[in-house]
């Protein structure tokens, strides 16, 4: 049995994947589930199931054609894009004290957008379609990704300083190789939420199109892609040794982000949860 065959044959619960026979495009839409009311953020729930599926996906290096260029397509089966971190979860390792718990959360994340960034090896030109709001830990899921394709409209930001935290599984090394050191700080420390149109003056989004035209962007893109497989691979490999975002890097920053998760006090987790039943309430107005 094939790898595409087993892909179609696997069960995941919390997303929908699609993608033509001959496995040249994976389109992976989060919130599978959205109609049950689930808030669309990163529970683990999901991103296992991303995971093992990115990870099926994967092809060795003795599997991968010469030319062959591939495409991931992360988008959103939801209202928004997707809402960040599982706050509800940070709530209760943080109350718990559990550090464990807590940066295994936290390097599952890390692993994933690693493997979004580089490509799944190389063979990959990684896409995040957003066609809601991209907060938080869903805004750092496509910056990990090589193309950005951002519908007008919709909300993008790093808001996690309101709670006296800051995005830690990628945000900063990623934003930096779209902006300077210094605008990325000052995104992250100030916490706003920007729209898809600014995020594209300011070089985020490589590519803005009006609200219902995303699916179709990314179609063309790839399509132009597939003109010239060896020029987008060779750059995926340029891009590892010119611009790279190590594992390690990651993992340091996310040990960084669980520390300060710990030594949050009572009142930024009240914050936390104030916005997890707004979160809950737009997700249950949505699924009605």
């Amino acid at each position: 049995m094939t790898t595409i065959e087993k892909l179609r044959l696997a069960h995941y619960p919390t997303i929908r994947v699609e993608g033509p026979a001959d496995g040249s495009a994976h389109w992976l839409y989060m919130h599978a589930d959205a109609d049950t009311g689930v808030r669309p953020c990163c529970r683990f729930e999901m991103l296992e199931d991303m995971w093992s599926y990115m990870s099926a996906m994967t092809l060795a290096p003795d599997q991968r054609a010469p030319g062959q260029l591939r495409h991931f397509v992360l988008a959103s089966a939801a209202g928004a894009y997707n809402l960040g971190g599982d706050l509800d979860l940070f709530m209760r390792l943080i109350r718990a004290g559990d550090r464990g718990q807590l940066l295994a959360y936290a390097r599952r994340c890390v692993e994933g957008v690693h493997h979004v960034h580089t490509g799944f090896g190389g063979d990959v030109h990684t896409v995040a379609l957003i066609q809601g709001d991209a907060l938080g830990g869903g805004l750092e899921m496509a910056l990990a990704c090589h193309t950005i394709v951002a519908e007008e409209g919709v909300g993008m930001g790093l808001p996690e300083v309101v709670f006296g935290l800051f995005p830690g599984m990628g945000a900063y090394s990623f934003l930096c190789k779209r902006v300077s050191p210094r605008l990325a700080e000052k995104m992250i420390l100030g916490g706003e939420i920007h729209s898809s149109e600014e995020m594209h003056r300011l070089g985020v989004v490589d590519v803005l199109v009006p609200r219902g035209e995303g699916e179709a962007a990314v179609r063309e893109l790839i399509r132009q892609h597939q003109r010239t497989p060896h020029a987008q691979l060779a750059m995926n490999a340029v891009r590892s040794i010119g611009q790279p975002v190590t594992h390690a890097e990651l993992l340091a920053i996310t040990e960084v982000w669980v520390d300060t998760a710990l030594a949050l006090g009572e009142k930024s987790l009240r914050t936390m949860e104030r916005i997890v039943r707004a979160q809950t309430r737009r997700a249950g107005m949505q699924a009605a």
